[in-house]
């Protein structure tokens, strides 16, 4: 993960104990930091982490904490470093450590994209980097990592663009509406975006905004009860830790997050906040709170003129009378420091953000449908992800543009029509579509990482060889478009236009940059691995260059000479070498190193085992005078060198463009290679326009990510889900049956659909579907405060508000985080409500059998069951044999096999025969109290008039019988008893014949 370190680790040199002492006391005065942020002291040839960050490097980089040194004494160290969870041990000092450059890039380059964490990296001032006086040099987080992008990360990382998001929350109406302001920017491709929009009390147009774009840190205003929270350290939770093995506890206080520092507020205000927040955090997302005064617009218009195209006008956006979110735009601008960064200027793009144009998702859905790869769960299987599944992309730019359409599907038809043309005339013609990939578009560069280096001047003649190397293979890539050949003719035309004329006008425009890159850069020195000028470019640099073949061939003649005084073959036994230490020199072999003996001409340098290193006077001359002039030549070179680039960078908008399309090519092929290639081959899905009754029928459907695994012989399923016949489905049957995995295949299949690719199916018929929206699995954080079952809740509360009549819900296993008579009531009320009021299709898997009678009172729902063979072993109900047929059929299953799946698991058998042994109990309880449902309603009536009768009769004769008696009270119990025996023989025949009254007796 972090690389091979082929030396020792670096040793962290302060001196002396009394630089130590200052460097401690240097680390604790430093000012507070945000949570979540790494601390790294670059110290030249290596870093150093001290502190809380020392420990977390030893665990999580090196595996250990032997690699601790402790620095200072316990007076040095005593204090706690201000807001930064120091855990310096009083007695043993600051723990520390040192990271090599490589180990320390991994770590980072880790922290920032996996960890979502913010780094520091602090310099010592003036340079000096083993002294005490320090300054912060870089900072990035994860939505902002432009000062430490060229540090870290090199041309070939393929990261997904960081997204740094500004929200703001304006409550309306008293309260009653609240207006989301939202700001985003990619530094990375220079794209601003604003949306605006009305939003529920659960924020779920801001989640599918956050999903939509991929955000990874999220700006919001810090408010008092933030502050306030943030001060009180004294608060803070300590984890009691043994870091050290020395079995003391060496206490890490860690900061609670965000949405838990939040007092809950007094009035509506707060608790929208800190619902906001929450939200944020479940979608995992970076925080990042600043001041009120950043979401100042003042001067936001003037801002954006300076950031967008010459040829944009400003005067009259749209964009800026959406005032809450021009707000955003601002903090945005501001955070990202772009007013100040001149390279920016000019080279930024603004949109407005539409959430209706693309299907909505939530967090739990993209959980639930395996969208994104998760290498903690998945095990570095990229085929247990959606992403990793279809990513047979070639170019860094065709993966980040695949992210981007998996979590922005489609819901407008005829867009979602034209890619499936295009995908399928790719299926048709399989020899082009691998010519594409190989021929074209892996050779393709990352033209956005490449024109971003153009911006700032710091790109290098590679890169400018690596765009010609691109533009070189366009009229091929032209070439290989025209002969595809489908088998419907209008697929032509749509490639033709989409492709091919765009293609062509980039190949003209960029004829003129392959002009200046052929008179300019010596393509021969290619080979070689040389990026350099043509000599003739400049008529010093050919004075240079014509100085060098002089020393060079003054060399060879040297060489011969050598060679011809010492007898020796120049190709095997005497080597002219440019050794990196020597400079040029000769190498004898060792079997003919004794002709240097008694030869004061020959000067020794080295003795290797690949023979005796020397030179001659002559020789050392010609060396330090090629050395002179090679560094006379790279310095004229350089000014040159930035020449052509700001030429190069002159083509950065056509490149921007051509970027776009190459993306868009290479995951349509990926599309249609992975449709043709899978284990049974997708098929072309029938889609219907939104809002319409459109009706769901998948015939033979597979999980598209199960059905690769090794070993796994996929059992696949129809679904046929009629709009009010059938929309609302309830799955019963046996844990480990397949219920999961039939209703998220539907889910990824939908999704699949809506972005254009074709699905795992022998047939498909789909309605467009406004969102996906799941509350599947069982999950909590307990640092957050949430809890499963709250967990589960929230995400229920937000498809009860988000879901329309166009969405498609998944639920699974809902209830089961508390009992089981108030899991039961709100599955039932969840289901009716979902069924009646809002009448999506949704698919509900559950163990509560008792809402398959749901469908007697609505019509359109219907109940499924996974199929299983159960073969009784013994005289026990328990004791049977349960094979999972994995097949789903229409009708209900009222058992669930749990203890058949724990005797799988290898439990105890101790634990199978007690928990048999309850199950008997429980189900005879449960079948003596459930009796009263398998009597009809005629004969309840009919035995509650009984009853009625006989209450009655017993009291109008306990009443006659006691007028005049003189002891009313006793007389009232004695005849109150022998009454009752009375009426009780009378109606004991109609009792015996009422099945509703022998259940009451029973249970009495």
């Amino acid at each position: 993960m972090y690389g091979s370190e082929s030396s020792a680790k670096p040793v962290l040199d302060l001196g002396d104990k009394t630089n130590e002492t200052s460097f401690c006391r240097f680390f604790d005065s430093m000012p507070s930091r945000l949570p979540g942020t790494v601390r790294l002291f670059d110290r030249g040839d290596y870093f150093s982490a001290h502190g809380p960050d020392a420990l977390l490097i030893a665990q999580t980089v090196y595996k250990t904490t032997n690699v601790i040194r402790y620095l200072g004494s316990a007076t040095a160290t005593s204090a706690s470093n201000s807001g930064s969870s120091s855990s310096t041990n009083q007695k043993k000092g600051l723990p520390s450590l040192t990271l090599s450059i490589t180990l320390a890039k991994g770590f980072l380059r880790e922290a920032l994209t996996s960890k979502q964490m913010r780094v520091e990296i602090w310099e010592g001032e003036g340079g000096k980097k083993q002294g005490n006086r320090w300054e912060l040099g870089k900072e990035a987080s994860p939505g902002n990592i432009q000062q430490v992008e060229d540090l870290l990360f090199s041309s070939t990382d393929n990261i997904s663009s960081p997204i740094v998001m500004a929200l703001k929350l304006v409550l309306k109406d008293g309260g009653a509406t609240r207006l989301i302001g939202a700001a985003f920017a990619d530094a990375s491709a220079r794209r601003l975006g604003v949306a605006e929009f009305l939003d529920d009390e659960m924020f779920s147009n801001t989640e599918s905004l956050i999903i939509q774009l991929g955000v990874k840190e999220c700006i919001v205003v810090e408010t008092n009860e933030t502050k306030t929270a943030r001060g009180q350290t004294k608060k803070r939770k300590s984890i009691a830790i043994d870091l050290d093995g020395d079995d003391q506890d060496d206490s890490m206080e860690v900061d609670p997050p965000t949405s838990t520092k939040v007092a809950k507020g007094k009035g509506k205000d707060d608790q929208d906040f800190v619902k906001l927040l929450g939200m944020i955090e479940r979608c995992g997302v970076v925080i990042t709170e600043v001041q009120t005064g950043m979401f100042n617009a003042t001067t936001v218009e003037s801002d954006v003129k300076r950031l967008l195209h010459p040829s944009v006008s400003t005067v009259a956006m749209p964009e800026f009378d959406l005032k809450a979110a021009s707000s955003c735009l601002a903090c945005v601008i501001s955070y990202l420091d772009l007013p100040n960064t001149t390279s920016h200027h000019g080279q930024w793009r603004l949109r407005h953000h539409d959430l209706s144009q693309y299907m909505k998702l939530d967090a739990s859905a993209v959980k639930a449908l395996n969208l994104m790869p998760n290498p903690l769960e998945m095990g570095g299987n990229k085929n247990m992800s959606l992403y990793g599944l279809l990513n047979h992309c070639k170019t860094a730019q065709g993966q980040r543009l695949l992210e981007m359409w998996l979590k922005q599907p489609l819901v407008n038809l005829h867009e979602i029509q034209q890619r499936q043309s295009l995908v399928e005339a790719f299926v048709e013609d399989a020899s082009t579509r691998k010519s594409l990939q190989s021929d074209c578009l892996r050779p393709m560069p990352d033209f956005t990482r490449i024109t971003k280096r153009f911006n700032r001047g710091n790109a290098s003649l590679e890169d400018v060889v690596r765009v010609y190397q691109a533009v070189c293979k366009i009229p091929q890539m032209i070439s290989l478009l025209q002969e595809v050949q489908p088998i419907h003719t209008e697929h032509i035309d749509l490639i033709d236009r989409l492709y091919i004329q765009p293609l062509k006008q980039h190949n003209e425009a960029l004829g003129r940059y392959a002009s200046m890159v052929e008179e300019t850069i010596d393509l021969d020195e290619l080979a070689n691995h040389n990026y350099v000028l043509v000599a003739s470019f400049d008529p010093l640099l050919e004075r240079i260059r014509d100085k060098l073949i002089g020393v060079m061939d003054a060399l060879d003649a040297e060489h011969s000479k050598v060679a011809d005084d010492m007898s020796l073959d120049m190709e095997k036994k005497l080597h002219l070498e440019k050794h990196q230490v020597y400079g040029y020199s000769l190498r004898v072999t060792k079997a003919e190193a004794g002709k240097l003996k008694g030869k004061s001409k020959y000067i020794e340098l080295a003795v290797q085992k690949s023979g005796t290193i020397f030179t001659t006077r002559t020789l050392k001359g010609l060396s330090e005078e090629h050395n002179d002039l090679t560094t006379q030549y790279e310095k004229q070179q350089r000014s040159l060198v930035k020449e052509v680039v700001a030429i190069a960078a002159s083509y950065t908008p056509i490149l921007e463009v051509l970027d776009a399309l190459i993306a868009s090519l290479d995951v349509i092929v990926s599309f249609a290679h992975v449709s043709e290639n899978a284990p049974i081959a997708y098929v072309k899905p029938t889609l219907t326009e939104k809002g319409g009754d459109g009706d769901l029928v998948v015939e033979q459907a597979r999980h598209p990510c199960l059905e690769v695994q090794d070993e796994i012989n996929f059992i696949p399923n129809d679904h046929k889900m009629l709009k009010g016949a059938g929309e609302f489905q309830i799955i019963s049957g046996a844990n480990m049956g397949g219920k999961s995995t039939y209703i998220r295949q539907i889910g990824v299949i939908a999704l699949m659909a809506q972005i254009g690719c074709f699905v795992p199916a022998d047939s498909a018929t789909l309605p467009i579907f406004d969102s996906i929206l799941a509350r599947v699995g069982a999950g909590d954080s307990q640092l957050k405060g949430v809890s499963t079952f709250m967990a589960e809740m929230l995400e229920t509360a937000a498809i009860l508000k988000t879901a329309t009549k166009d969405s498609l819900v998944i639920i699974d296993e809902l209830g089961r985080g508390t009992s089981t008579y108030d899991g039961f009531g709100l599955a039932w009320a969840i289901s009716e409500h979902i069924a009646t009021e809002i009448r999506c299709f949704c698919l509900f898997a559950t163990h509560f059998h008792e809402l398959t009678t749901l469908s007697e009172s609505l019509p359109h729902v219907r109940n499924y069951n996974v199929l299983t063979h159960v073969t009784q072993r013994g005289d026990n109900a328990q004791d049977r044999d349960v094979t999972f047929l994995y097949k789903v059929e229409e009708g209900v299953c009222d058992q669930s096999f749990g203890i058949q799946v724990a005797e799988m698991a290898n439990f105890p058998e101790n634990v199978i025969k007690l928990a048999k042994r309850k199950a008997d109990e429980l189900e005879d309880f449960g079948e003596s109290g459930d009796i009263f449902s398998k009597i009809s309603k005629e004969e309840t009536d009919e035995g509650t008039l009984i009853v009625e009768e006989f209450l009655r009769t017993w009291k109008t004769r306990v009443e006659a019988s006691q007028a005049g008696a003189e002891d009313e009270e006793t007389m009232s119990r004695d005849l109150q008893m022998e009454k009752l025996k009375e009426v009780v023989v009378e109606y004991r025949d109609k009792f015996e014949g009422n099945a509703w009254v022998q259940a009451v007796l029973t249970n009495l």
